[in-house]
C-alpha cells in the first residue's frame, strides 16, 4: 500500500494553505509613507490648540531623556488625548493621537507600609 497522497489531492491543499496563510510579511510590507512622521510645531502653539480645539489639558508626563520630555493631554469630556514629545529647543513632535482615554484611579499595593 502506497502512502503517498495522490497528486491531485497535493495541489489543492497547497493552494488552499497558501491562501489561509495570506502573504508573507516581508513581501507584504511597504515603506513608511511620509504621514506616518511625527507632525512638529513650537509647544505653545500646540497646547494652545489641544485647549481650545480639543478641551485636552495636561494628565502626565516625564523627562524621556535630559533633551525631550514626554507629556500626555486628555480630554474627561471628549475621551480625545494627544501624546507629544517635547525637545529642549520647544519643538513639540506629536507621536499618537485617538479617541476614548480611559483614566485608572491610582491603586496602593497590599503588604507591609514603607
Amino acid at each position: 500500500m502506497s502512502t503517498k497522497a495522490p497528486r491531485s489531492f497535493f495541489i489543492p491543499a497547497l493552494i488552499a494553505a497558501a491562501t489561509a496563510i495570506g502573504p508573507l510579511p516581508a513581501l507584504s510590507q511597504s515603506a513608511p509613507s511620509a504621514s506616518s512622521a511625527p507632525k512638529c510645531l513650537q509647544r505653545s502653539i500646540l497646547v494652545e490648540r489641544l485647549e481650545s480645539r480639543y478641551n485636552e489639558q495636561l494628565s502626565g508626563g516625564g523627562l524621556q531623556s535630559a533633551q525631550q520630555l514626554l507629556e500626555v493631554w486628555t480630554s474627561p469630556q471628549t475621551g480625545s488625548f494627544t501624546v507629544f514629545i517635547t525637545r529642549a529647543d520647544g519643538l513639540a513632535c506629536i507621536m499618537a493621537t485617538g479617541q476614548n482615554w480611559s483614566s485608572s484611579a491610582a491603586t496602593t499595593a497590599k503588604g507591609v507600609k514603607s
